[in-house]
């Protein structure tokens, strides 16, 4: 299972996020950076849609398969 952390940070004269190498937008204050990434990581747990998915692969084969929307990273906030 991926997982996939927040952490606050200082980011351009306040803070933010950042969580696989890319920061959130900048919150003027720790304690909004801290409750935007408990929101963030609340919401990839959210199960999405079963969908249908194509790929092509490197030797350049495609593939079909059906995503059922329940294969979430496990997600945590590091303050």
């Amino acid at each position: 299972m991926t997982k996939v952390v927040y952490k606050i940070v200082r980011h351009e004269n306040g803070w933010a996020y950042k969580a696989r190498g890319t920061f959130s937008e900048t919150f003027p204050t720790h304690d909004a950076a801290l409750a935007a990434a408990r929101r963030a990581a609340g919401e990839q747990k959210v199960p999405g849609e079963t969908v249908g998915i194509q790929y092509e692969t490197a030797d350049g084969k495609w593939h079909e398969e059906l995503d059922p929307g329940t294969d979430r990273p496990q997600t945590s906030v590091e303050d």
